[in-house]
Parts: structure tokens; sequence; C-alpha cells
């Protein structure tokens, strides 16, 4: 990065801007910044902040002033609709000290789109007319609130509505050309490893002495119940940022091996499906505690038809009984949360549905049900396949939506290996 003296402008450097007071709560999350984020970095731009600011005036104007103060490209999503709360437009223009003014010809965009809809444009709309003095109105072909466009000293400010398509529209209509025009043939590019069975210390414990060889900055481990991310960066030019990225997933795959599931992908089940498809094997699933979310991320993935039979989300030990063949006695002798149980119901539903393999989760998600001797986190995990059943227990830490996560992820990476362990 290179700061131009002249202006304070860090080349290389860009910024985010998210405008609404429901983003400050827990009602909505700004997932804005993040596609803006993947455009930015595309382009070799650094994206050293973002922000989140509510529906007032003065918040908006004081971030943009700030950020443009260093920044050579500054986003900002939110706030250009026609309501009362909607003040961004305002918020702009008092940061770079010029007037809003009325434009006949965007209004005429906006009755148009009206029109379109087979509506009348109400009076409130006309606020979506008035424009930032010396900007580029860009035209919202996806909406109806324009966008806003400026570019002075060497930076760019654009303003995008949040209305998420709306957004993506004006990136591919309008930012992607600014970027290009600033691209100096550097790219930030990243890897993403998903790592299975594995936890955040263990992962950093083995891989940190590699860490110089690549650059600290550019290793991130991101942990999340059982699935961990191991985000690979390089910057440079684009075929050296490829080539870089291949010398990194080879020496951190030498070192994982196998707990490494797959390459950019989501989740495990993007990992199990294809394997299983790519092997003809088909799989069903029995769940306790997780409700059907083993069943929710395997159909998650598109042709997951080809390998997901179906499942059973066998709650009461009747259910286990009657729908999975759970003996009465196993369950009677053992409890429903036992490893015996999760056998059973692994073993009983690849028999029902006639599969490959079956998967059986039973468990105490919380926050009441634990016991001494089974305490809130206990889970059993089972994987039945034509080799016979495994089975595991874990303790998993957290609440009621967190363990049911790591139950789904332990179950699912059993699958992963038990079908790597069979090729």
């Amino acid at each position: 990065m290179k700061r131009n003296t002249e202006n304070n402008v860090i080349k290389g450097t860009a910024a985010c801007i998210a405008v609404g007071s429901e983003l400050l709560s827990d009602a909505k999350l700004d997932l804005n910044s993040l596609e803006i984020t993947r455009v930015l970095e595309m382009y070799g731009f650094d994206v050293v902040e973002k922000r989140v600011v509510g529906d007032i005036i003065e918040r908006i104007a004081a971030s943009v002033r700030e950020l443009l103060d260093g920044c050579e490209v500054v986003i900002v999503t939110g706030g250009l609709g026609p309501t009362a709360d909607d003040v961004t437009r305002e918020g702009v223009a008092l940061a770079l000290g010029r007037d809003l003014r009325h434009d006949a010809e965007v209004e005429g965009w906006l009755k148009e789109r009206y029109e379109k809809v087979g509506r009348t444009m109400p009076e409130i709309g006309r606020s979506m007319a008035m424009v930032v003095e010396g900007s580029e109105v860009i035209r919202n072909a996806a909406g109806s609130a324009p966008g806003i466009l400026v570019e002075e000293d060497g930076r760019l400010l654009v303003v995008f509505p949040g209305v998420p398509w709306e957004m993506r529209s004006m990136i591919e209509s309008h930012l992607k050309a600014r970027l290009e025009q600033r691209h100096d043939g550097t790219i930030r590019g990243s890897r993403t490893l998903l790592i299975g069975g594995v936890v955040e210390s263990e992962v950093e414990g083995r891989i940190r002495h590699i860490y110089d060889r690549f650059g600290r900055d550019n290793v991130t481990i991101l942990a999340s119940f059982g699935a961990l991310r191991l985000v690979l960066t390089a910057t440079g030019a684009e075929a050296q940022v490829e080539q870089d990225l291949d010398r990194m997933e080879k020496a951190f795959r030498e070192i994982l091996g196998d707990d490494v599931a797959g390459i950019d992908i989501s989740g495990l089940a993007y990992a199990v499906v294809p394997a299983l498809v790519a092997s003809g094997q088909t799989v069903a699933t029995a769940e306790s505690c997780t409700g059907g979310l083993v069943g929710a991320a395997l159909t998650d993935v598109s042709g997951s038809s080809d390998a997901y039979m179906g499942g059973v989300v066998s709650y009461s030990n009747r259910a286990k009984e009657e729908m999975v063949g759970v003996p009465h006695d196993v369950l009677v002798e053992h409890g429903a949360v036992s490893e015996p149980v999760a056998r059973a119901m692994a073993e009983g539903v690849r028999n029902r549905f006639g599969t490959d393999w079956g998967l059986g989760v039973t468990g105490i998600a919380g926050p009441s049900g634990g016991t001494d001797e089974k305490p809130v986190g206990l889970v059993h995990c089972a994987v039945a396949g034509p080799q016979g059943v495994i089975a595991r227990h874990r303790v998993f830490p957290g609440d009621r939506s967190i363990v049911r996560q790591w139950s789904v992820n332990g179950v699912l990476d059993m699958l992963r290996r038990q079908l790597i362990s069979q090729s």
C-alpha cells in the first residue's frame, strides 16, 4: 500500500459502511459488506475497515468523512429509500459539503419503474429523486432507489441501496468498471481448507511452525463447532497468486492429511454428498437431538437426491422403536442417550431405507435434561456401513443450538472418514 501524500489517501485501501439502525440490533445482519469485500479483493483492494451506522445524518456524514480521509475507495449501502429514516443521501451530502437538488430525469426513471409494476409513484417517492450535487447517479435496473457515485481527489465513493439484489446489479453495472480502472494488476486471492473432526488448538499446534514460510498474516483459522476453516491468502499478479496458493495448500495438506475435507466448500455435507455420488452409494439418517438437521445439511447440497434416500426424526422412545427398530430392551437397559441406542438407530435406518450407510444421532442438547452420569452436551453418534458400525461420543460445549451443530458436523465427519477409508 502506498500513501499519496498530496491528499493523504492510502492507495489500494477500501472501507465499507452499512447504514441502518436495524443492523445495530439483533434484528438483521449486515451481509452486504461480505459481498462488497469479495469484489474489492478481486481487484486487489485491501479492506481495512467496516462499519455499521444508524440512521442518523450526522453519524453517516462523520463516518464517510473519516474513511474518505485515508481510503481510496469507500462503499456505502443502505438508507436510499423513500421513508423518513432513509437519510444516507443527506449524510453523504453533508460529508462532502454539497447540496441536494431535485433531478427531473431521475424522477422520470422512478415514475417509469412504478408504472412497470402497475403502481403510481407516491409523493414520498420524489425524495429518491434528490441527488447529491456533482455526483453521478446510478440508475437502479433492479429496483427504485438510484445509487450515488463520486470520484474526487483520487478517491472513489459509491453508495448503493441496501436491498441485496439491487446492490449486486449496481456492482455489475458500475462498480467493477471503476475498480478495474484503478487496478494495477495486483489481486488478493484466497483459498479455504475446510477441516473436520479437530479443534482449533490442535490444528494451531500442528501448523504453526510453517507460518513464517508464508507470512503469519496470510493464514487464518476460523473455528465453527466441529468444522474449522483454514483461510490462506496471497497477494500479487493473478498467476503468481494461484501459484502461491497452490504451494500453501500443498504444505498444509501434507500436515493435515485426511483432516482436510475440501477446498472452498461451505460445510462437511459438501464433501460427503459428492463422495457418495461418486461411489454410487446412498445414506439415510435417524436423528433424535438434532431434529432433522443432519438431513437438512445433506439436502442443502445440489444433487443430494442421488445419495440421500431419507431420514427419520425419532425423538421419542416410541419413535425409536417403531420407526427405526431400536429394540425395547436396549432402550430400557441403556437409556435413549447411549452408544447402543445410537448404533441401533444407525443400523435400523440403514435397513429400513435399504441404503449403504445409516447415521444415528442421540444426545442431550439442553439446557435441561442432564444428569451427573449423562450431562448436557453428551451426544452419541454412529455410522453403520458395509463393514459394520462405528460409534463415538462427545460432551459438546455451548447452548442448545451449538450442541446440535457440533453433533451434525460430528456425524458427517465420521461418515466422510469412512468413505475415505473404503476408497
